[in-house]
């Protein structure tokens, strides 16, 4: 198990091997740092991080049995299940985001699968958010092409579907929904010549191997999701995984590092979980390559560090936030509520886009 010749780090490539990924994980962590600062830098502006806000616009009753997930209709948390929004309501909401700083606002739905009748309202919400020069972005499941071409259509920029965590391990978390079902809508959004957000969990009782899986799977698809979001579990009390044993904060640091060096083009998001993370942790998340975050009061069904701590800490760091297209840097703002709402999108697909 040896990791790749430094020289080849920032190559874009879809041709890794296990052992390749395993190697990078086994760097000494300042080594691992390095070079995935030194990847980061080539592809992107340095000190920059993409902000977006996620809206819960369905929350609840899925039918899905992810062990991870506050919304399946299978475990009792406590968690009220709420209808889809009324599009004025996540046109308000967007704005709101906007002129919080975020420039992304992406919606989640806990579906399956969304019904014709519902994808023509989200697509009618896509289009409201669309037109305020916002990026968008949309996580409701699974999708067929044509769905995928519909939303296209409606003006939607990104798909979130997370892999969640490796194929070999998949089984013992999710039993609805096979990895290949996954695999064929992300086929599907890139089809519609939508760019893709897909990521995975970290903390699912996963192994070190299982986590070098996933992101070998990630970076040898046909082209590298634009983001990447990796999410630490948010345990949440009634799903199988309360309890679980958290996450060595370092390990989830040499994900992050191992991810930028993957997909040096991608965008790398701190998803669900950021709450619970230390200034000192998600400093050395940064500095090893994340470059975008949920930016608001809540993550669907589980907290978010709220916009003021943000602000304190993009001026501690020195960041700034990534421009709209065509503008210039967005100051990270105080106004308050940015709007997320809950996590079907980067945990729950998914409770985390």
């Amino acid at each position: 198990m040896s990791a790749p010749n430094s020289m080849l780090y920032g190559a874009i490539r879809h041709d890794w091997t296990l052992a390749q990924v395993q190697g990078l994980f086994a760097l000494p962590l300042l080594d691992l740092l390095l070079h995935a600062q030194r990847v980061h830098r080539e592809h992107h502006e340095p000190n920059t991080v993409q902000l977006s806000t996620l809206l819960s616009i369905k929350t609840g009753a899925c039918p899905e049995d992810c062990a991870y997930c506050p919304q399946s209709v299978r475990y009792e948390t406590g968690l009220e299940p709420e209808a889809l929004l009324e599009i004025a309501a996540v046109r308000e909401r967007a704005e709101r985001a906007k002129a919080a700083g975020a420039t992304r606002f992406c919606m989640g739905a806990a579906y399956r699968s969304p019904k014709a009748r519902e994808l023509k309202v989200i697509a009618a919400m896509i289009h409201e958010v669309h037109a305020l020069g916002l990026e968008t972005c949309a996580t409701l499941g699974m999708l067929t092409p044509e769905q995928a071409r519909e939303l296209k259509a409606a003006g939607l920029d990104y798909y979130n579907h997370n892999l969640d965590t490796s194929p070999e391990f998949y089984g013992e978390i999710i039993t609805t929904r096979t990895y290949q079902d996954r695999l064929d809508t992300l086929e599907a959004v890139r089809a519609a010549d939508l760019k893709v957000c897909c990521g995975g969990i970290l903390g699912l009782g996963e192994s070190p191997a299982d986590r070098a899986s996933l992101l070998l799977t990630l970076a040898n698809l046909p082209e590298h999701p634009e983001s990447v979001p990796i999410n630490q579990l948010v345990q949440v009390e009634g799903t199988p995984l309360a309890g679980s044993a958290p996450v060595d904060p370092f390990d989830f640091v040499r994900a992050i590092a191992v991810a930028r060096l993957l997909m040096p083009r991608s965008h790398v998001r701190l998803s669900a979980g950021r709450e619970a993370m230390s200034d000192e942790l998600q400093a050395l998340c940064f500095m090893a390559g994340a470059n975008s975050i949920f930016y608001g009061e809540k993550l669907l069904t589980t907290g978010n560090p709220d916009v003021e701590r943000d602000r304190r800490l993009f001026a501690r760091l020195g960041l700034r936030s990534e421009a709209r297209l065509g503008e210039a840097d967005v100051p990270v703002s105080p106004a308050a509520g940015s709007g997320c709402a809950c996590a079907h999108a980067e945990h729950h697909a998914e409770t985390t886009a």
